[in-house]
């Protein structure tokens, strides 16, 4: 193996490394939001916790989609057109299961904060799959 080699590979795990600390970051942000609009709403306005969720949801959406398009996949040449579809569409798959998830932790007894961190810790996984390899590439 040559040096240049060793070079690009280094420099592509490199900028894989720094997209994934952004989407890390712009996704602590978007969850946060989304964790404490739930709070609020459950606590504040007299929601059910599935209701609050359902109402969060569009908020922490319109972050992650602007601070991933603006920030985390700033290279991207997809077009607002046809990006914004697709997230559309991994949002749906994530809200259906996230909302799921968060039904089935209720059942079990959780209480609703510690539901709503298990579901807002295990979705993002998904969702940077899918932004990476098809909605921003």
């Amino acid at each position: 193996m040559t040096w240049s080699q060793l070079y690009h590979i280094y420099h592509t795990y490199q900028a894989l490394w720094w997209q994934l600390c952004r989407y890390g970051l712009m996704g602590l942000l978007a969850a946060s939001i989304h964790f404490i609009l739930v709070i609020f709403l459950v606590q504040k306005c007299s929601q059910a916790p599935l209701m609050a969720n359902m109402l969060a949801y569009p908020f922490s959406f319109q972050i992650s989609y602007w601070g991933h398009r603006l920030w985390t996949f700033d290279g991207t040449t997809a077009p607002h057109l046809s990006a914004l579809p697709k997230l559309i569409t991994v949002q749906i798959i994530n809200f259906i299961i996230g909302q799921s998830l968060f039904y089935s932790f209720l059942k079990m007894h959780l209480p609703y904060q510690a539901a709503l961190l298990i579901v807002l810790s295990i979705l993002p996984f998904f969702t940077f799959l899918s932004s990476r390899l098809w909605v921003f590439r």
